[in-house]
């Protein structure tokens, strides 16, 4: 991964809120309605485990490209358009 440099725009990442709101979901919500011993609640735990796993390695990516001078641009949404420097 290079250093972003003045040319570049900022890498586009989603914002953080994202991945807790559906954390928050699936754990206060969906796996609730669930039987623990149901497949489907294995398959939940499953998402949710990923979603974590997917929001951690999000992290190390943000901190080794701020490391290397790179800016981020969190989204909100798809419609919202990349911030130009």
């Amino acid at each position: 991964m290079r250093p972003s440099q003045s040319t570049e725009l900022p890498i586009s990442l989603p914002s953080h809120v994202h991945y807790e709101l559906l954390l928050q979901l699936l754990e206060q919500v969906s796996l609730p309605s669930l039987d623990i011993r149901s497949s489907a609640y294995i398959q939940v735990q499953g998402v949710i485990v990923q979603l974590r796993k997917a929001l951690s390695q999000q992290k190390q990516l943000e901190e080794e490209w701020q490391r290397k001078g790179g800016e981020i641009d969190y989204h909100w949404s798809l419609t919202q358009s990349p911030q130009l420097k």
